[in-house]
């Protein structure tokens, strides 16, 4: 179930939240690290999670560190994570509860970091929303065993203890961010799962055109690949647009 096996292209045609999640992270981390001088350390300083900031009433920084990240061996550990455990929860709950979950657990995890850490704490990473991922797993694993293999169950769980353990072993880390984002995927668990079954979960991962012949099967991939395209790049702008948004009301209040 966590053995990617699909194509580069199939993995894109089928889990186009996931797909889109990591092109925005890898996005932002070229611009930031790759490219400071083009505007990408204005975005880094204007989107990183600063609780004194967000105390003065910059609340958007509690969503946009979770596209930020630092460094590269960061951004390869959330997306490698997101790449193997997102596709099978975007199969189960659909594009749109899977990325509501994948934002609501991330900013929660900011929300809390900012009462309850340090007031002068800087901090990024989608760590947040992946451990909300895996708050919702565990509550499958203790609630719902129905909509998991056995053998997944096991691999969820070892993985959860794993990352709880590094959490507090691993020095930097965000410890709040995790255990929040775990808690608070456990919590909403229930709201995000009520509708989905075993059936449910089956017929959403194999679509009905898959099977028989269709004559214009060729173009419509065609037609697909390039709405597809337009989707992603559609988002870079209006994630660019945003930032560009925040970056002209900043200077506003400082002038």
């Amino acid at each position: 179930m966590f053995i990617r096996n699909e194509s580069f292209s199939e993995f894109i045609q089928s889990y186009k939240v996931v797909t889109a999640l990591i092109a925005v992270n890898l996005f932002f981390l070229i611009w930031t690290e790759v490219f400071p001088f083009l505007g990408g350390y204005e975005i880094y300083l204007l989107g990183v999670g600063n609780n004194a900031a967000v105390a003065l009433g910059e609340y958007w920084r509690l969503f946009t560190p979770i596209f930020l990240h630092g460094g590269l061996m960061h951004f390869a550990f959330n997306s490698f994570s997101l790449f193997l455990f997102g596709p099978s929860l975007e199969t189960m709950l659909g594009r749109v509860k899977f990325i509501s979950l994948y934002l609501a657990t991330g900013v929660i995890a900011n929300i809390a970091t900012f009462y309850l850490g340090d007031p002068m704490l800087l901090h990024l990473g989608a760590s947040g929303a992946i451990f909300g991922l895996f708050g919702l797993y565990l509550y499958i694993v203790l609630m719902r065993k129905e909509l998991l293999p056995q053998a997944s169950q096991q691999i969820i769980l070892t993985i959860i203890v794993i990352g709880v353990i590094m959490t507090f072993v691993n020095p930097g880390i965000n410890i709040l961010a995790h255990l929040f984002g775990l808690i608070s995927g456990l919590a909403v668990a229930p709201l995000f799962l009520s509708r989905v079954n075993r059936v449910s979960r089956y017929q959403r991962a194999h679509e009905p055109d898959e099977i028989g012949f269709d004559p214009q099967r060729w173009a419509k991939r065609k037609q697909h690949r390039e709405r597809m395209w337009l989707y992603i790049i559609g988002g870079i702008a209006a994630m660019i647009s945003f930032f560009w948004l925040v970056d002209f009301l900043f200077l506003s209040r400082l002038w």
